[in-house]
């Protein structure tokens, strides 16, 4: 796991809606998603990985998130196996939420990204 890139969440934008080189991948199940998520993040939990690479863009700067890091750990491991770069957000959700970063709530849309109506 040494070999993984992290970044703090204060290193990271509010918000990744508008950000084209960028994706937040957020690997948590969708009970945690609903619970509260980083705004234009992209969902596809750990399990559904393998079979939805296709939705991750390989060119774009992929920063991966779950409730604490050691998700996103893991599918970053898988990740460099198959052939794509990424680094893990630091802390994940609980150090976004410890940092006060804003939280949108609810489920994801049906192309399992972006999220619903509450930006706290």
């Amino acid at each position: 796991m040494g070999d993984i890139t992290q970044v703090p969440v204060t290193d990271l934008p509010n918000d990744f809606t508008a950000t084209a080189d960028a994706v937040m991948l957020d690997v948590r199940e969708d009970d945690e998603w609903a619970n509260g998520h980083i705004r234009g993040a992209v969902h596809i939990p750990m399990g559904e990985i393998p079979g939805r690479l296709g939705e991750i863009d390989p060119d774009a700067d992929l920063y991966v998130v779950c409730h604490s890091s050691g998700r996103s750990m893991r599918v970053l491991q898988y990740l460099a196996q198959v052939g794509y770069d990424g680094i893990c957000v630091r802390g994940g959700m609980l150090a976004w939420q410890e940092n006060g970063k804003p939280v949108e709530y609810g489920a994801a849309d049906v192309q399992g990204s972006g999220g619903s109506d509450a930006l706290r």
